[in-house]
């Protein structure tokens, strides 16, 4: 059973390959296949000139956008509670502060 090598299989082992880390069989195959993408070696090579591993694309998967999208909705609440907090203690001393200052400036 031979699988398909597809274009986020690379973009996967590219990263290694450009580290240097990768074995020869794979560096063989990403070789081989940027060959045949024309884009990917442009990238690929940008990187390893510039030493630029991160600009490497890396696909997101929907379970990742999920994750993302969950992870920012709950540090959203997060927030919000957290200056609700802080306005009410705010709104709290300014009630309780300003009768005691109009008494004290009424009593002198």
């Amino acid at each position: 059973m031979k699988a398909e090598i597809t274009r986020d299989v690379i973009q996967d082992l590219l990263p290694l390959y450009l580290a240097g880390e990768a074995s020869e069989d794979t560096a063989a195959l990403v070789l081989e296949y940027l060959k045949i993408d024309p884009e990917l070696e442009e990238i690929a090579m940008v990187a390893k000139k510039n030493d630029l591993l991160g600009e490497v694309p890396v696909p997101l998967t929907k379970e990742d956008a999920m994750e993302a999208y969950e992870d920012a909705k709950k540090w959203m609440v997060v927030r919000t509670l957290g200056l609700a907090v802080i306005i009410t203690g705010v709104v709290m001393c300014l009630v309780t502060f300003i009768p005691v200052a109009y008494m004290f400036l009424i009593a002198r």
